[in-house]
């Protein structure tokens, strides 16, 4: 009898993180559930129970992330599948944010699943076996405005996950970036969603005009969560999962306008490119 992966997923306590505990659940799946506020967790997946495993840890704090991997391996003696799901969205133009703001969005969107990489890989590594699936965002491969410390923690990311493929492959750990859409998660709502504090006069006109957007946003979202989580788990369950996820119509579309955009500056300025050798 075959046994049952076990699904280690951060930021549980809201959003596409209880959408995809539930769904790996549903799915037959024994899964730890970890969130900085264990009763939120509790209150979006329930209780802890043979399958399930809820644990507080925050992404930016080294202990508790070994604390809830240890506690992990004791209740189910292996990490099969790490979903880098936690993380926060800091609002605002470049200038406007303060240094504070930007470390702090790096801190959990880029550091926060290295660290959490960083201690489950040693267990998916001796298993010579794994998934790691980082949650990440069309702002991973597409910059906007408003969005300058939020894309480059996600750029960050994917830039991280694509060199853990090469380095991991090797020991049979597979690695998945998802680039979602736009999905209706609690991502643009106050507890997710930080803004720029800084604001200077030039950008006044703009703010007026972006911020009522992103607040509208919320809650109106195109994509489904569920239907994410549960193509996830389709996702995840193929002999070769893909290297990277394109989840939602918008993000296609994003990810073929930037493909087009890539390839008309190659050809613009291929002869120049092309003439940089030594002779």
């Amino acid at each position: 009898m075959e046994t049952k992966k076990v699904w280690f997923v951060t930021g549980a306590s809201r959003g596409m993180g209880v959408e995809i505990v539930k769904a790996a659940l549903a799915a037959g799946f024994r899964v730890v559930a970890t969130g900085r506020d264990i009763s939120k967790v509790e209150k979006s997946v329930g209780t802890s129970s043979d399958n399930l495993l809820i644990l507080k840890m925050d992404v930016t704090n080294p202990k508790e992330i070994e604390m809830a991997v240890d506690s992990a391996l004791k209740q189910f003696g292996t990490i099969d599948v790490l979903v880098n799901n936690a993380g926060n969205f800091y609002a605002g133009f470049f200038e406007e944010l303060s240094s504070k703001q930007i470390e702090s969005q790096m801190a959990t969107n880029l550091y926060g699943p290295m660290n959490v990489t960083r201690s489950i890989l040693p267990v998916m590594r001796k298993n010579h076996s794994g998934h790691i699936i980082s949650i990440s965002s069309t702002a991973g491969l597409v910059g906007y405005e408003f969005c300058s410390a939020y894309a480059a923690s996600k750029f960050g990311l994917e830039g991280f996950m694509e060199s853990l493929q090469i380095e991991t492959t090797p020991f049979g750990i597979k690695t998945t970036i998802v680039e979602p859409g736009f999905f209706r998660t609690e991502l643009l709502e106050p507890s997710s969603t930080a803004w720029a504090e800084n604001l200077l006069e030039d950008y006044a006109a703009r703010n007026a005009e972006l911020r009522p957007f992103w607040n509208g946003m919320s809650g109106k979202q195109g994509g489904d969560s569920s239907k994410l989580a549960k193509a996830l788990i389709s996702v995840a369950n193929q002999t070769e999962p893909p290297k990277r996820w394109l989840a939602g119509a918008d993000a296609i579309a994003e990810a073929e306008r930037k493909i087009g955009e890539l390839q008309l500056q190659v050809n613009a300025y291929r002869d120049l490119s092309s003439s940089l050798a030594y002779e």
